[in-house]
């Protein structure tokens, strides 16, 4: 029976829609046998619920709201410490006024001014002590400057120029060439001036009197023994044996008792000491002075130039009576002058010489002292 048989006896196929239709099988085509069981829907498990998803955090509105709080509260701490910062500035500026007013000096400034030539003072002495020498050389010049151009303020004659280059061949001299030839170089120093000044006036007739002319002879010559000899005095003790020691030493003790003066007055001072010369200083401040200098002479010498307590202690009390004496030499000049300082040069200080008048004279028991005390440190 060939195939088109076969088809005519079952029928004409049906269609897929008819087939999915239909609610058996067509007929041929089992579904289910002994091999491949019915299919079953009831026999699935159920699908597991699946798990719920995390909220994570995302940087909303809690994030920028943190941030801003943050942010707030460091806005408040940097407010509250400026507000703190500008009323210890005012308090401070007050209380600089107020010593102003008092001492007619600036705190401030003087601090600031003093630490910077105490800074090349130390790095001149300690590492190289040669380069101390342009550093006297040109603290000497300003002062016979500001000295020259004080006393010409006041109607003498003094000439810069001679004055000038006698009082640089005067501290050259000194460190360079032995020690017997300064006191050649220092009378012919004096002698220039005043020959300069005689020649000069001769010149100018100008009708002054014998007196004022040889008045200002004299002036010039006390010029160059007052700044350029001593400054000449401690570049020799600076060109010894341990020199460069002894003069940080001496001027560590004429500072320490300026200072000492300086802050025993303003805290207590209350007794003044000469007050026709200089008002300002009191016996308080003295008393601040004694104790600041005897204490710095006596741990200078013991831990920097090797010196016995006793000898660190007459060196304390020699450098402070030579800067006491020196302060009130200058604020006597001052007053016959008629000025408050040599100069404005250095704010807070006034002049060079307003901070060199108590150092200046203390070259002279500086280098005494270094010659007679000298032998003790060899013996012991």
């Amino acid at each position: 029976m060939s195939d088109d048989t076969r088809d005519a006896e079952d029928g004409p196929p049906l269609t897929r829609r008819e087939a999915r239709d239909s609610p058996t099988p067509a007929p041929g085509a089992p579904l289910s046998d002994g091999a491949f069981p019915e299919f079953d829907a009831t026999r699935i498990p159920p699908r597991p619920p699946l798990p719920a998803e995390e909220a994570r955090p995302t940087g909303g509105w809690l994030d920028t709201a943190d941030h801003n709080a943050i942010r707030e509260q460091w806005r408040a701490k940097r407010d509250e410490f400026g507000t703190h910062i500008s009323n210890a500035r005012d308090q401070f500026d007050q209380a600089n006024e107020r010593i102003k007013q008092r001492t007619g000096r600036d705190l401030v400034l003087a601090i600031v001014i003093g630490l910077a030539f105490g800074a090349a003072l130390l790095g001149s002495l300690l590492f190289i002590k040669a380069l101390f020498v342009p550093f006297a050389l040109a603290a000497a010049l300003l002062g016979v400057y500001e000295l020259s151009r004080a006393l010409r303020v006041s109607g003498r004659r003094i000439d810069i120029a001679p004055q000038l280059i006698s009082a640089t061949l005067l501290v050259v001299s000194a460190y360079f060439a032995e020690m017997w030839l300064c006191w050649v170089v220092l009378f012919l120093a004096v002698a220039l001036v005043v020959v300069w000044r005689l020649i000069g006036q001769m010149v100018a007739k100008d009708g002054r009197t014998y007196g004022d002319v040889l008045a200002d002879a004299v002036i010039g010559g006390f010029v160059q023994v007052y700044v350029p000899f001593l400054a000449a005095l401690a570049l020799i003790l600076l060109n010894q044996e341990g020199g460069q020691w002894w003069v940080l030493t001496f001027v560590v003790i004429a500072v320490a008792a300026d200072t000492g003066a300086y802050a025993a007055g303003l805290a207590f001072g209350r007794h003044p000491m000469a007050p026709r010369i200089s008002p300002k200083k009191t016996w308080e401040g003295f008393g601040g002075a004694v104790i600041a200098a005897s204490t710095a002479g006596v741990l200078l010498g013991l831990y920097l130039l090797e010196l016995p307590w006793w000898g660190g202690l007459v060196l304390g009390v020699a450098i402070l009576a030579t800067a006491t004496l020196g302060d009130l030499g200058e604020s006597m000049l001052k007053r016959d002058l008629g000025i408050k300082d040599m100069s404005s040069w250095l704010p807070g200080h006034g002049g060079l010489l307003d901070r060199l008048d108590s150092i200046l004279p203390s070259t002279v028991p500086a280098l005494c002292l270094y010659f007679l005390l000298s032998p003790w440190v060899v013996l012991t």
